[in-house]
Parts: C-alpha cells; sequence; structure tokens
C-alpha cells in the first residue's frame, strides 16, 4: 500500500514559479525585464522588504531567469523562465549545483562568508551563471561583511550575488553601494484577496469574499501571512463542514465584528454610555481583546474621515456599511472627526499599557461620551470674548464627542509662594516640595508660570505641575523654563531670611555680652519672635 504524499502547506505550494506570478512588483519586473534583454546585468541584487512580499523567491527567479535555457536547450537569459529546463526544474527543487543558498541566520561568520569566497574562483558546473542567494543579510557579522566586500565589488564575470533582507538599514552601507536594490512593496489588500480566491479555487474550497478580505487586512501586505492564515481558515471550514465564512474567519483571528464595532461607534455619537458599555461587554465576552475594539473603533473613525475626504470605498465593505459610514461622513466636521481620532487613540495607548485592559477601554469609552457635554471650543472662545459665564451645554443627541474644555478660573494664588502653598494643601506635596527647593521664579503671570530648574527635576516635572494646577484652579496654565535669570529658590530665600534673623539675635548687645562671658555658648532654637516677645 503506497502512502499519500505529505501535504504541502499553501504558502509552499503557491510561491511564483514566474515573475508574472509576482503580485504587486511590477516595477521591479519591469526593470529587470529592461535588464535582461539589454545584457545590462548588475553582479550583485540586493531585495528588501516586509516578510512575506516575496524576497527569496525573487532571488530564486532571477537565478531562474539567468540560467534558463528554454525547453530545447538553446534559449538564453529570459525575463520569462520555461520552468521545464534542467536548470529550471532544479533551481525551482533547490538542487541545483550551481545555485547556492545560505542563511545569513545560521551562517553569520568570516568562515561562512570565506567559503563563497574561495568558492567564486571556480566557474559554474553546469550553469551559464553560479549564483548565491543569501537570504537575511543583514544578520552577518561585521568581519563577515568585511571579508565579502572585495569580492562583491569586482567578482569574475561567471558569479551573481543576490541578498535578501528585512531589515536593510542594518546592510553597511558599503555592501549597499555595490549592489543593485529592489525595494518590494507590500501587497494591496484588493490583490491578495483576489490572489486568496484565486487559491481557494484551484483548492476546490469554497470562501466567502468578505472572508477573503478579513483574511487579506489581517495579512498586512504580506502573501506568506495570508496563505497560513487561509489555510487554517481551509482547514477549520472542512471540519464544519461548509465554506469558509467572514464569521469563522473573524472568530479564528479573535477580531471584532465590524457591524458590532458600527453598532459600538453609533452609541458613541449619541452619547449612550450604558449601551456603548453594554456592546464593549458583550465583545468581551465573545473573546474579543478589548484593545481590538478601540483598534476597530480607530479604523471606524478613519474610514469616515476617508469618505469624508472623497477617497475611495473599501472594497471588503457591505453596501449597508458603506451607506452608514456616508451618514456619518456627511453629519461630522473634519474637527470632530480629529477629536475623535485623538480621544480614541489616548485610550488605545492607555489600555495597551494598562494591567487592566478592559477597565481602561471602559473608561476610555466613558471619557468619550462625556466629551461630547463640554461646549465646542470655537463657541467656547466666543462666549468668553463676551463676558458670559461658562457651563457645561446639555448633551445633544446625537453628539460627536468633543475635547475637554476648562472654564476659566476666578482668582489665582496672589504670589509664587502662595501658589506652592496651594500646591501642597491641594493633595500635590511632593510638586509643592520640588517647586519650593529645586526651582527659582522668573515670572509669575497667572496663569503663567516661568520658572528655572536649579537641580535636576524628573523629566516629568513640567507636565504634572501643568495638570495639577489645571485640577487646581480649573485653568490651562502655560508652565515654561529657560536658561535666563532666576530668584534664588524659596528654600534658600528661607535660609537667607533665617541667617539674617540669627544675625540680629547675634548683634544685640545682651547676646553679645553673653557670648563674651561664655565663649563656648551656642545659640540654639531662638526665633525673632520670641526675641520680640522678650520683657
Amino acid at each position: 500500500m503506497s502512502e499519500s504524499p505529505a501535504y504541502r502547506v499553501l504558502a509552499r505550494k503557491y510561491r511564483p514559479q514566474r515573475f508574472s506570478e509576482l503580485i504587486g512588483q511590477d516595477a521591479m519586473v519591469t526593470t529587470l525585464g529592461n535588464a535582461i534583454k539589454r545584457g545590462r546585468l548588475a553582479h550583485a541584487f540586493l531585495m528588501t522588504g516586509v516578510r512575506g512580499v516575496g524576497k527569496t523567491s525573487t532571488a530564486r527567479l532571477i537565478a531562474k531567469a539567468l540560467n534558463c535555457v528554454g525547453p530545447d536547450g538553446q534559449g538564453g537569459p529570459t525575463i520569462d523562465p520555461c520552468g521545464v529546463c534542467e536548470p529550471c526544474v532544479a533551481i525551482a527543487e533547490g538542487r541545483h549545483i550551481d545555485v547556492v543558498e545560505m542563511d545569513a541566520a545560521s551562517h553569520t561568520g568570516v568562515d561562512d562568508v570565506r567559503e563563497i569566497i574561495e568558492a567564486v574562483r571556480y566557474s559554474a558546473v553546469s550553469a551559464r551563471y553560479k549564483v548565491y542567494i543569501i537570504d537575511e543579510v543583514h544578520m552577518l557579522s561585521k568581519n563577515a561583511f568585511n571579508a565579502l566586500l572585495k569580492t562583491l565589488e569586482e567578482p569574475p564575470a561567471h558569479v551573481k550575488f543576490l541578498f535578501a533582507t528585512t531589515e536593510v538599514n542594518k546592510v553597511p552601507v558599503t555592501v549597499l553601494s555595490r549592489c543593485q536594490r529592489f525595494d518590494l512593496r507590500r501587497i494591496p489588500a484588493d490583490k491578495l484577496a483576489a490572489h486568496f480566491a484565486h487559491v481557494v479555487e484551484a483548492e476546490g474550497a469554497a470562501a466567502e469574499p468578505e472572508a477573503l478580505a478579513l483574511i487579506a487586512r489581517a495579512a498586512e501586505g504580506s502573501a506568506r501571512d495570508g496563505l497560513s492564515i487561509l489555510d487554517q481558515a481551509i482547514a477549520h471550514a472542512d471540519m464544519e463542514g461548509g465554506e469558509v465564512s467572514a464569521a469563522q474567519v473573524r472568530e479564528m483571528l479573535g477580531l471584532s465584528d465590524r457591524g458590532a464595532i458600527r453598532r459600538l461607534f453609533g452609541h458613541l455619537l449619541s452619547g449612550e454610555g450604558e449601551a456603548a458599555l453594554k456592546a464593549l461587554r458583550d465583545q468581551y465576552d465573545l473573546g474579543v481583546d478589548p484593545v481590538g475594539v478601540l483598534r476597530g473603533l480607530l479604523e471606524a473613525v478613519h474610514g469616515v474621515t476617508m469618505a469624508k475626504m472623497g477617497g475611495g470605498t473599501d472594497p471588503s465593505q457591505s453596501a449597508e456599511e458603506r451607506e452608514l459610514v456616508g451618514g456619518w461622513a456627511a453629519r461630522l466636521s473634519f474637527a470632530q472627526l480629529h477629536r475623535l481620532w485623538q480621544l480614541l487613540l489616548k485610550g488605545h495607548d492607555e489600555a495597551v499599557r494598562a494591567t487592566m485592559p478592559m477597565e481602561a477601554a471602559e473608561m476610555a469609552l466613558l471619557r468619550l461620551i462625556h466629551a461630547a457635554e463640554l461646549p465646542d471650543p470655537a463657541e467656547l472662545l466666543k462666549r468668553i470674548g463676551n463676558g458670559e459665564a461658562v457651563a457645561p451645554a446639555a448633551p445633544r443627541a446625537p453628539a460627536p464627542p468633543l475635547p475637554p474644555a476648562p472654564e476659566p478660573a476666578a482668582q489665582y494664588p496672589e504670589s509664587f509662594p502662595a501658589l506652592v502653598d496651594m500646591l501642597g494643601k491641594g493633595g500635590k506635596p511632593l510638586l509643592a516640595q520640588q517647586l519650593h527647593d529645586f526651582v527659582g521664579l522668573q515670572r509669575y503671570a497667572p496663569p503663567e508660570l516661568a520658572v528655572k530648574p536649579l537641580k535636576p527635576l524628573p523629566g516629568d516635572f513640567m507636565r504634572d505641575l501643568t495638570a495639577a494646577l489645571r485640577t487646581l484652579t480649573g485653568t490651562v496654565w502655560t508652565v515654561s523654563t529657560d536658561d535666563g535669570d532666576a530668584q534664588p529658590s524659596l528654600l534658600e530665600q528661607g535660609r537667607v531670611i533665617e541667617e539674617a534673623a540669627r544675625q540680629a539675635i547675634l548683634d544685640t548687645p545682651l547676646v553679645k555680652a553673653a557670648f563674651e562671658a561664655f565663649p563656648d555658648a551656642e545659640l540654639i532654637d531662638y526665633s525673632a519672635a520670641e526675641q520680640r516677645s522678650a520683657p
């Protein structure tokens, strides 16, 4: 009984075998084709780009193109290798003696490169060119790069070098200058989705267009990543006995349902806090990461903004979704959309760092909803200019979220020492001590404060001070610093006053006479107030 052949994953099975099968790299294919036709072939090529866009596949295709002899064995270099001649077949199977592949991640040393340098002196055994493909070339050590430089600059005519890397910034400039560089682009999501549809058909499977669009978006421009996800989705669908569905892909990837995101977004715009929190909790119970929900809301704001700009429609959107997005785009201004983006982005960053992401996400949504109850900044400025009292506006429905706008303070501390005292009594003792001991006053004109650090302060000192002053006074302060002249710190001023008072006590006739009578005596804990109250 013969064994069934081993299964080949889709990412390997559908690796490009011709330049025409490379997705989204038309500019590079055109350049290579012209170079081959005109005989202007570089001796070294460098392919760079993110994972899974076809760097190593391109290197193998170039090796084929250079060594193809055609079905009749009489052909020359071509941008369209036949794929059936012995060199093409051997290179595709990775067994051609003159096409050497090396993984620089596991061969980083100068000894590995020295083997290449020694071998390039000998002509190819059976191919037209001896080709060296070095993957992840940025992993080579500094000494290995230096050993390769001379050979790379003046290689024998029968040798070609093909390098691939995901981190071109780590490749020395001396190496880059000796290579013809090709930057492989991320593959657009629509082209990936079309490619996946072809793969699904070839595999005899079925998939919803929306499911393929979700996979293409999750692949982030990488064909290999997308095919790996598709492989998993098809296997899951086989177990379920049906086609690959969008719901199944969302569940598999842990993505939030776009319909649920739209409903949540609508609750936020309408100021419905309880409904918004319930919608978030429902997604959380389904296993969706709260950070993923916030990311989905950010994508929704971005989509509405692009629709308002008149950008092209997302092919993965349904007609219902396009209609809803169009309605939001017509109703929301650019200023409102930008504020929505900033508030959600801040909430997303907080949830990423938080030890309790769900609670952080809930607070972010509530902050966004309650911001809608505050007056519009333009309206606020107008009312302040007219001398009107400023109070939070009543909630509007639907009310796009607006950033919090502070009310003007009725009064400020009368002096800088009074401000320090206010901080100490207002629950900010550390800031009060830092202001008292370590800074000198340059200008006090509320709500403006300019100080000069006299000793190193924490990096977040100015930010924390500004926030504390806003909390305690209800006004946004401008806190600045420079290297100009400044008063001594309040601590130093107190010491000067204390020393002057002490000296005044020492200069009194009675105290002088006491010290003359008792030379070893010391003045301990004697205050000017006690001196004034003495008979």
